[in-house]
């Protein structure tokens, strides 16, 4: 590692460690800021939510039937999309009046016996499309709607699943309103019946290695997934999942500790002057925390009152800084909107892609605000409390953490994972776990990590780590994955 990046990370080590904040607390009448997370994506879906009233066309009598398909627009090339065995469908969820939840299946295109990896995108209510056609997918779409390969998809180490939940996400829906969910219960147990039945449809895969990946919102739901995979197998369930990690890029984990920072790390990265952060500092961070510290405490009322105490003070923090992109604040927004997935609507939204993919008549929600505001008592629970007993039963834990996103920035998840007890923790904080992170001899991030958990700071990335830098984020997952990461 270069001198410059370990005088930084330790010198941020030690702010952590000694980071103690003494507020004045109140409360904030809640204001609801849904519209601005929706706007800054540049998702406009003519349907927040799909519900339709007749699903007869794919009402299989078995829960998960598979097809395969071949987009029209994707160009000849080897191998061939049907030797790759891709597959997309929709899994009938049990225990709910008529939800159907869509996914795609991508085998390795280097062995079948690569690990099984799960992938989640955040939101909550964001498609795990998005990842798929735009970050680490087996194909990117262009400009004019149309497919090529990506050279640095992670199916190239990987038999991989992108799910779209929870239910009224990107394609997946139902007849009824009740089946949208509004807690992580809920959501798990779709999640889990749905691997039980991936498994039972994919034996050959069943003892595969199986990782929980995911980004942003994925921060809750990759470890509450994982321990109840763990309890589960505990147990003797009919399928025993293979669990051997979660990795999260970017995440929202621990809403209390992130959102604390924020202030700071505004200020420190330049965005805010020392009269705006001072300002925040006193008279809206205190209010946050109070709120986030009753959540944490379990009063669900006091969750949402949290969630718009401190989306209240972001949203102060990106109005002085004349809303940069607060996914990654080197780059311009594009008007109100971080990122342009204009074009992954447009292409999914297709009637010939649709067929294809087996879906009826229904639109493509990119990011449902009705899933966004039914999971909102959710967003700002603490997830962290489960990771030690994962660490303790061996199952590895990797956060990465792009170095230019604001929301979810490596400063904050730095600062949970280093409060966080856990049985190695005195080993990782020792200054020897802090190693430089180098792809073909280049240094692409500064990597902490001891035992079952690292640390990966990744050099020249925004909140999508996969899109910044797609290279770098397939040789981590290729080498964690396989136990190498350093």
């Amino acid at each position: 590692m270069s001198p410059t990046s370990l005088t930084v990370f330790l010198s941020l080590l030690i702010f952590y460690l000694f980071f103690i904040s003494s507020f004045t607390y109140a409360r904030l009448d809640p204001t609801p800021n849904t519209e601005r997370f929706i706007n800054s994506l540049n998702l406009f879906p003519d349907h927040d939510v799909s519900i339709v009233n007749d699903d007869s066309s794919i009402n299989n009598a078995s829960r998960l039937v598979e097809k395969r398909f071949k987009f029209p627009s994707l160009p000849n090339s080897k191998p061939s999309i049907e030797d790759l065995g891709h597959c997309a469908d929709y899994y009938r969820l049990p225990h709910t009046i008529g939800a159907r939840m869509f996914y795609f299946f991508f085998e390795s295109r280097n062995n079948e016996t690569d690990p099984v990896v799960l992938w989640l995108s955040g939101g909550p209510g964001a498609s795990s499309n998005i990842a798929l056609f735009c970050e680490n997918g087996p194909f990117h779409i262009t400009e004019d709607s149309s497919l090529v390969w990506n050279d640095y998809g992670w199916d190239k180490v990987s038999n991989i699943i992108y799910v779209d939940q929870p239910i009224g996400t990107g394609f997946s829906y139902s007849i009824d309103d009740t089946d949208i969910r509004h807690n992580l219960v809920d959501v798990t147990n779709d999640l889990y019946n749905f691997l039980q039945d991936f498994f039972d449809k994919h034996p050959k895969l069943v003892q595969n290695d199986f990782f929980i990946t995911g980004q942003s919102f994925a921060g809750h739901y990759a470890p509450a997934l994982a321990s109840r995979i763990n309890q589960e197998n505990k147990a003797n369930p009919k399928i025993h999942i293979n669990l051997k990690g979660i990795a999260i890029g970017n995440g929202l984990t621990n809403p209390r500790l992130q959102y604390e920072i924020l202030p700071y790390y505004a200020r420190r990265c330049k965005l805010i002057e020392e009269e705006d952060y001072l300002h925040i500092k006193n008279t809206m961070l205190p209010k946050c925390m109070k709120a986030t510290e009753d959540c944490d405490m379990g009063n669900e009322t006091d969750c949402l009152i949290a969630f718009d105490s401190c989306d209240g003070m972001f949203g102060e923090i990106l109005r002085r800084t004349n809303n940069i992109n607060y996914y990654d604040y080197r780059k311009q927004r594009n008007g109100r909107m971080n990122y342009d997935f204009s074009h992954l609507e447009n292409f999914l939204n297709n009637q010939l892609v649709k067929d294809a993919l087996g879906v009826p008549d229904i639109p493509f929600v990119t990011l449902s605000s009705k899933v966004y505001e039914a999971m909102k008592g959710e967003y700002m629970k603490n997830y962290d409390t489960g990771i030690p007993a994962l660490l303790a039963d061996g199952i590895k834990v990797l956060l990465y953490v792009g170095e230019f996103d604001v929301i979810c920035n490596y400063v904050g998840n730095l600062k949970w994972v280093i409060e966080m007890a856990w049985h190695g923790k005195e080993e990782f904080l020792k200054p020897q776990s802090l190693v430089s992170f180098s792809i073909d001899g280049i240094e692409m991030g500064a990597l902490r990590s001891h035992g079952p958990l690292s640390f990966l700071e990744v050099h020249g990335a925004g909140h999508m780590v996969p899109m910044d830098q797609p290279k770098t984020a397939l040789h981590m997952i290729q080498r964690w994955m396989h136990g190498d990461l350093r």
